[in-house]
Parts: C-alpha cells; sequence; structure tokens
C-alpha cells in the first residue's frame, strides 16, 4: 500500500465484526476495516479492540478511523498506536493539514473526501505528503449540503448520479492523478444490481481510477472483470505498440491516428 493500490476491489468490513475478518481479507484484494460508519457508538471500542488485535497481512489492509477533531479519532489513533498497521483511510478529510499528524506519526493515508468542503480542498489534500490516494462519497457529500439523493430515484435517469454527484467524482479523480497519486472510486450501494455496479465500475477503469471500493463480497469479481482488460483491448495494445516500434512519431493504425497519449494508454492496458 505504498502507494500501489493492491488490486481493483477493495471490500469494507465492519470492525465490530471479527468474525468476518479473514473472509473478507481473502474475497477482495484489499480490505478496509471501517471504526467510523459501520459501527455503532456502543460498539466502537470493542472494535478498536478487535482490530488491534487482529492478524491480517497489513500491505492489504486498511483502516477507516473517524474525521479528525472528534474523540473517536484520538481514541482510533491510540488503539492503533504501534501496530501493524500502516495504511489509514481518513473519514470526512477537510483540509490538508489535518493529515500533519499522521504523516507525523509515519501513517500512509487514503483521504476520503466525501464532504463539500473536501471535495472544494481535494487537490491540496492530494498534494500531502502523506496520501497515498483520495477516495470520494456520495452520500454523505449530499448530506454535507443538505440534499436529499446522490442519485436519482426513478425517471429516465434511475440509479444515475446526479450532476453535483459526478463533478464530485471527477474533481477527485483529476485531483489524485494531478498530485502523481491514485484515487479509489466509490460504493455502490445497490446489491443486488450487479449490472449497475458493473457499468459503473467499467466508466471508473475507462476514466483513470485505480479501483472501487465495494459493501458486499458478491460485488468483487465483477469489479475485477470491469477492470481487467477484454481481449480485444489486450490484442489491440500489443498490436499498435508493435506497430510503433517501425514507425516514427504520429501514425495511423486501423484507421485511427496514434500519437504517445494513444501509446501510454496501450502501455496501460499490457501492464
Amino acid at each position: 500500500m505504498s502507494g500501489a493500490h493492491p488490486g481493483p476491489a477493495i471490500l469494507f468490513c465492519p470492525a465490530d465484526r471479527p468474525d468476518r475478518y479473514a473472509k473478507a481479507a481473502a474475497a477482495a484484494d484489499a480490505v478496509i476495516l471501517d471504526l467510523e460508519d459501520a459501527v455503532a457508538p456502543a460498539d466502537k471500542e470493542s472494535a478498536r479492540e478487535h482490530v488491534a488485535s487482529s492478524s491480517l497481512d497489513p500491505e492489504t489492509t486498511i483502516v477507516r478511523v473517524n474525521p479528525v477533531g472528534t474523540v473517536d479519532h484520538d481514541l482510533d489513533l491510540a488503539a492503533l498506536d504501534g501496530g501493524r498497521y500502516r495504511t489509514l483511510m481518513l473519514a470526512k478529510a477537510e483540509v490538508a493539514g489535518q493529515l500533519d499528524h499522521l504523516h507525523e506519526a509515519g501513517y500512509r493515508v487514503i483521504a476520503l473526501c466525501e464532504t463539500a468542503a473536501g471535495v472544494e480542498a481535494a487537490a491540496e489534500i492530494a498534494r500531502h505528503p502523506a496520501v497515498v490516494s483520495l477516495m470520494w462519497g456520495a452520500e454523505d457529500l449530499v448530506a454535507s449540503m443538505a440534499g436529499r439523493s446522490s442519485r436519482f430515484a426513478d425517471g429516465p435517469h434511475r440509479g444515475r448520479y446526479r450532476d453535483v454527484a459526478r463533478y464530485a467524482r471527477s474533481r477527485v479523480l483529476i485531483a489524485a492523478n494531478a498530485a502523481g497519486k491514485v484515487a479509489l472510486d466509490s460504493v455502490f450501494l445497490d446489491i443486488p444490481d450487479l449490472d449497475g455496479l458493473r457499468a459503473e465500475a467499467e466508466d471508473a477503469a475507462a476514466s483513470g481510477f485505480a479501483a472501487t471500493v465495494c459493501i458486499h463480497p458478491s460485488q468483487v469479481a465483477v469489479i475485477r472483470e470491469a477492470y481487467a482488460p477484454s481481449a480485444g483491448e489486450m490484442e489491440w495494445a500489443r498490436a499498435v505498440l508493435t506497430e510503433a516500434q517501425t514507425q516514427p512519431g504520429v501514425f495511423r493504425f486501423r484507421g485511427r491516428m496514434v500519437d504517445e497519449p494513444v501509446l501510454r494508454q496501450a502501455r496501460r492496458i499490457i501492464d
């Protein structure tokens, strides 16, 4: 988790359910042990104890901690101090200065920009030395603006993000990549709608996200398939890179103009 992501499917697991830790870690490319929204206030202390005593692989384990400025944030860090997990997801990151103490403690941070202030400051947050990636969150974002929902509930655009959510998604993606970091796409809450998840994950992969975070093991395979290049894409990438070895500068390949940006896309598909 030093900057490169372990794979495209990252699965949330409630930190108060230690019986699910190993299953979640085995099912996905990385697991997020969630000390924030997934845990009721009365269960947070025992959840911290479960995380601190667990023995998952620290290279593929992330701990989501509560927002800076809360008592729970301080208690989260106290429980994790000196432990095996060094990659944190910071809930509701809003200014870069909130990350200073985490940098001093040697943590790698996935900054979760899920409020209006966090999205507005995404570029500044992405440049912080503690940050390895950014993620965005639709529901908390809309709630921070007293909105009602991030997606259309009915009509021709049913299930699609509203424009404000699409803007936030794009802004966080661009901010992360501009700072040389990776971006993680938000969760898809409608668990039975695997077709909707597939379409959204395919769009995320095509747009430049490094991974999609999910909330149920059934979503993992769909996300992995969406991020994997198709056989046709692999064939095209190999063929255009082979052709580039004999062509100077810009050239035409299968009816399409090819220049260095196109070749970079081909190299990324192969990688």
